[in-house]
Order: structure tokens, then C-alpha cells, then sequence
């Protein structure tokens, strides 16, 4: 139930939600990172609802956009990101579940440093490679973000830096992200609900900010970007490093 009193952690968290996932569409990555981050340096809900409300976010955050791109330009080379991040979800699903059980404040520090990792990482991408990765690259890539999306809910590091290495246009990018991440989190979702381990606050702030996620995802998906790559990369790392700092402070 929300309570008045409880109100502006809600407003709060919503607005979040509006940041991380116009960072999302721009980008393809952002949304968990960049909201958990928030949520982390403002401590205004548990880190643990707040990574399950991200995984209900994500899943719809993914339909929308990708239903709004069709028709999707996703790369064959590809496809063994997306099956060996499925795998890496139930060890990192495990992960979660002892770390929350045992130690809330390794949970947050690991957070804090897979986000400042994805930042500096992003930041100090090279230009693109002449080549496509090979199948094995792109699965160790995939394996280890599935890895920490069943951990934390944001599985971008390895396979963000992968993926912005590779010599595709932006789109092709943009959609083979969140179409990965997307899947891995429903596979999340699903799990967390059948083993019990989604509370119905998680529930609550994840459903409460899907109008914030209609409105911008509508309004983003299609348009272009209002600064440049090189700029809005700048602008997500900054805003990482920051919030991934300030948890671990």
C-alpha cells in the first residue's frame, strides 16, 4: 500500500525510472546500471527490491522498444551472446540469493564496482574493429553478463564493451542489446517469482513506474539521438562513475 507519507520515495523512484530508461533507448544498456545506481547513492529503497522492480522494467522496457523498431536488424554472429548469457543467469541467480542472505553490504559493493567498471570500460572503448568477434568471444562475453544480470539485474559490462566494439551501425547495436538483456531478464523474472524471492514492494515499484516506460520508450525509440555518440557516452559515464562512487562511499 502506498502511504502519503511513503509518496515521495515513490515520485522519487519514478523519476529515476524516466532517466535510466531514456538512457536505455539511446544507448541499449543503461537502464538497470544507471537506476540502480540512483537508487543505491539515495538508499531510498532496498537495493534488492530495487533490482527486482528493474527486471519487471526491463522485460517491458525490451517489448516496447523492440516492437517499435520492427523490423529488427539483429547480427547472426550474435546468437551466442544471447544463449550463453541465458546459462549465466541461474549461477549469478544463485549468487544473489546466498549474498542477500549473508551480506547486504558485499551486495552493494560488488554493485558499486560492476558499475564503475561498465563506465570506465565504455569510456575507454577503442574504435570499432575491422572485424566481427568470433562465436567464442561473443559467448565468454555473454556468459559473463549473464552472470551479473542474474546477479544484479544489470548484465552490461563484458558484452556492452563486445558489442561497441563491433563494426555495426548504432541501431544494429541498440537492438541487439536490449534484445539480449530483455530476454535475460524475463528469464530472471520468471525465476524470482517461481522460487518466491520477489517482494510485493518490488512488485509495486516496478508496476507503479511502467507509465514513466510507455511515455518515454514511445517518445525515444525512434528519434535521434539529441548529441552525439561520443557525447552521450561521455554523459552515461559520468553519471555511472558518480552513482557507482557514491555506493561505495
Amino acid at each position: 500500500m502506498l502511504f502519503p507519507e511513503a509518496l515521495h520515495i515513490h515520485l522519487i523512484f519514478i523519476l529515476f525510472t524516466g532517466i535510466a530508461v531514456y538512457a536505455q533507448n539511446l544507448t541499449g544498456f543503461a537502464l538497470a546500471l544507471v537506476l540502480l545506481g540512483l537508487v543505491g547513492f539515495t538508499n531510498i529503497v532496498p537495493l534488492e527490491d530495487a533490482i527486482n522492480a528493474v527486471t519487471i522494467i526491463a522485460v517491458v522496457n525490451a517489448a516496447l522498444f523492440l516492437y517499435r523498431r520492427r523490423p529488427l536488424r539483429f547480427e547472426p554472429a550474435f546468437r551466442p551472446a544471447v544463449v550463453s548469457s541465458l546459462i549465466g543467469y541461474f549461477p549469478g541467480m544463485g549468487a544473489l540469493t546466498l549474498l542477500s542472505a549473508q551480506s547486504f553490504g558485499v551486495l552493494r559493493v560488488l554493485l558499486g564496482l560492476c558499475i564503475i567498471a561498465c563506465a570506465l570500460l565504455l569510456w575507454r572503448t577503442a574504435k570499432p574493429s575491422d572485424t566481427t568477434y568470433s562465436a567464442p568471444a561473443f559467448a565468454l562475453a555473454g556468459g559473463l553478463s549473464g552472470v551479473l544480470g542474474g546477479l544484479f539485474s544489470t548484465p552490461g559490462p563484458p558484452l556492452v564493451y563486445a558489442v561497441y566494439r563491433q563494426p555495426w551501425p548504432l541501431k544494429t547495436m541498440q537492438e541487439s542489446l536490449v534484445l539480449c538483456f530483455g530476454v535475460g531478464a524475463a528469464l530472471r523474472l520468471v525465476f524470482m517469482v517461481v522460487t518466491g524471492q520477489i517482494s510485493s514492494q518490488a512488485v509495486l515499484l516496478g508496476v507503479e513506474a511502467l507509465p514513466v516506460v510507455f511515455a518515454i520508450t514511445a517518445f525515444s525509440t525512434n528519434r535521434k539521438p539529441p548529441v552525439s555518440r561520443k557525447t552521450l557516452q561521455h554523459l552515461v559515464c559520468v553519471l555511472l562513475i558518480c552513482s557507482g562512487v557514491g555506493m561505495l562511499v
